[in-house]
């Protein structure tokens, strides 16, 4: 009897927030253009890219348009002889109105319960739902799926697109996405295969070189 061919390798895709800014824990930036790394933000930068060197393979880096974005791939790719390139459905969330505000003011207001308990019944005036945020990153994830089978590939983007792409491969509502924590520069990897997407690790700050599917 004929042996059944081996399944297809999953695509393993590498969640990397960027680092810190001078912004962060601040304001809601959102989209605005201008906004760089901080010191801090650029050696957070360094340090994943050395721990990605621990990887036996990293095949193609994506980025977010947005600056801080673009400069947290720069010494990833560096170390790997890549280029960046640069996908708009890995942008931050549109904010919208909010552009800019201070967190300590929007905490305040009555909508800011609702982007907590509620986000899959909140849209940022003027600007983006929560919905159509993580619809565009799952879409964006299986357009690098299908460019890259089998392969091993870095995505920089931003604290809540990450955990409504990670959330969403775990299988939880949408609503359960403030429920956990996506630091600068840490990592998120998702191995997604046939049989579904599997969680290898979340927020990860620490080493990535035994990551692999199983």
């Amino acid at each position: 009897m004929p042996r059944s061919p081996a399944p297809p390798r999953p695509t393993l895709v590498l969640f990397v927030r960027h680092g810190h800014t001078p912004t962060t824990g601040k304001l809601l930036p959102g989209r605005a253009k201008g906004l760089h790394l901080s010191d801090d933000g650029r050696a957070q930068a360094q340090a994943v890219a050395d721990r990605l060197a621990g990887l036996k393979s990293l095949d193609a880096i994506y980025a977010s348009p947005l600056e801080r974005a673009r400069e947290t791939a720069a010494p990833i790719a560096a170390a790997r002889g890549l280029r960046v390139a640069i996908e708009r459905g890995l942008l931050e969330v549109d904010v919208g109105d909010w552009t800019g505000r201070e967190l300590k003011a929007v905490a305040k207001l009555a909508e800011w319960k609702v982007v907590q308990r509620y986000p899959s019944g909140f849209r940022f005036p003027g600007g983006e739902s929560f919905v159509e945020m993580q619809a565009r990153m799952v879409t964006t994830v299986a357009k690098l799926r299908a460019a890259h089978p089998g392969q091993t590939v870095v995505a920089v983007s931003h604290a809540d697109p990450i955990k409504a792409a990670v959330g969403h491969a775990l299988g939880n509502h949408l609503d359960f996405f403030q429920r956990f924590t996506i630091s600068p520069c840490s990592v998120s990897a998702v191995a997604y295969g046939e049989a579904g997407p599997m969680v290898m690790s979340v927020n990860s700050v620490g080493d990535l070189a035994s990551l692999r599917a199983s």
